[in-house]
């Protein structure tokens, strides 16, 4: 059984804007499998991962208005809206789980 390398920031905006292909990067992790259901219910009180994103109003149809979000901004909004204190713990947590399945 293969070990998915941990997906980093720009490939999740890349992912969620539909711009990675798995033909790109084979052992991509799909956005909707790393932040699934079970998680963001786990850890937040959304059942998706876009649904937070939308949530904290962040537009993410472009990598321009990805890049625009100030990181404070997306942090503090991980902060009052999930478990985590900020966007990288919260990645990181995502990718742990990921991993132990």
């Amino acid at each position: 059984m293969s070990k998915h390398k941990p997906i980093s920031f720009d490939e999740l905006l890349k992912d969620l804007q539909g711009q990675k292909t798995i033909h790109e990067k084979p052992n991509h992790i799909n956005i909707q499998e790393l932040f699934n259901e079970s998680f963001m219910i786990k850890h937040s009180s959304f059942k998706s991962f876009e649904e937070f994103v939308e949530n904290g109003n962040f537009q993410v149809k472009t990598i321009e208005d990805v890049g625009n979000i100030p990181d404070e901004l997306f942090d503090r909004h991980v902060d009052r809206k999930t478990d985590f204190s900020n966007w990288k713990s919260m990645l990181e947590t995502a990718n742990m789980e990921y991993a132990k399945r």
